[in-house]
């Protein structure tokens, strides 16, 4: 007869070990889009409706490029946690990992993508 006790039979049955940190970093970056968001909508929004002059201007002055950038990057990083937590909690085998993979490689381009037109508008 085999005795387990209530800690060795939920060893190897929790979270991978990242858990707690993959928790912060959402909560954090949650917080800080709280902030970015409104005044990149702000910053956008008074740029709408203008010349492609006054567009570019608006972009090439530093604090609207780095507001962007940061609004992007913090933005498609939080894209790229939450949905590799849910591709964790539902996807298993091979296409976790597929689609983990995908994830992180769509996240990566789209910041390249927008820090280059980004660096084109500022530039």
């Amino acid at each position: 007869m085999r005795y387990l006790t209530a800690r060795k039979r939920a060893v190897g049955k929790g979270a991978a070990g990242t858990g707690t940190q993959h928790h912060w970093y959402m909560q954090v970056s949650a917080v800080a889009l709280a902030f970015l968001v409104p005044a990149f909508i702000y910053i956008v929004g008074s740029a709408i409706g203008g010349t492609q002059e006054e567009v570019l201007a608006t972009f090439a002055r530093p604090f609207p490029a780095i507001l962007t950038g940061l609004t992007l990057f913090v933005g498609v990083m939080h894209f790229n946690k939450g949905a590799q937590m849910m591709i964790e909690d539902y996807a298993r085998g091979s296409m976790r990992k597929a689609l983990i993979m995908f994830v992180i490689g769509l996240s990566y381009a789209t910041i390249a993508t927008g820090v280059f037109a980004l660096a084109k508008i500022a530039l």
